[in-house]
């Protein structure tokens, strides 16, 4: 088993992290068949950097982020904040004031080693740490819905086509105390 280190990330790893969030979200475009969405991918990369810097500039008050290390290497991600317009909307604001957990990232190099799992674990103690009972998670890359409906069950809100044809959209709200 991987030697992995669960912690708060730092300052200087900020241009790491960018790093990492372009290496794995262009891997997951390509693996999903939609690596040709530059723009797409450019634009998703720039959303992860925001969250980071809104972790660094609010002390983790308003994102959240936990990082996987082996090494001295970044090999994944996980953070919350607050539901995305996409969630609240969707949902019919049902979801709004809930904290949404994503950048569920890991490097490709370290996927199906449970890393994953791990950064999960650690986030809902942060959760339950911050007093939240409960969190909303979304997705719209086939392989991650493939995890969660393994993991979580079917979503509660299922956005068929909301990509584009057989690409959809889905939506689970995910007690804490459910998982620790």
């Amino acid at each position: 088993m991987l030697n992995v280190e669960i912690r708060r990330p730092r300052i200087e790893e900020m241009n790491e992290l960018n790093q990492f969030f372009r290496k794995v979200i262009t891997d997951t475009f390509t693996k999903e068949g939609i690596g040709e969405k530059l723009d797409d991918i450019e634009n998703e990369i720039e959303i992860k950097k925001k969250y980071l810097a809104s972790d660094f500039e609010s002390h983790g008050a308003e994102r959240y982020f936990l990082i996987a290390i082996n090494a001295d290497r970044i090999i994944g991600t996980i953070e919350y904040g607050p539901a995305s317009d996409l969630i609240c909307n969707s949902t019919n604001n049902d979801y709004n004031g809930l904290m949404e957990v994503g950048t569920v990232f890991v490097h490709p190099d370290y996927q199906r080693m449970g890393i994953g799992n791990r950064l999960l674990k650690a986030m809902y103690f942060a959760l339950q740490d911050a007093g939240k009972k409960e969190f909303c998670l979304d997705s719209g890359y086939k392989s991650a819905q493939t995890i969660w409906k393994k993991k979580f069950g079917n979503p509660e809100y299922l956005l068929k086509d909301y990509w584009d044809e057989g690409y959809d959209h889905m939506i689970w709200k995910i007690s804490v105390s459910d998982w620790i």
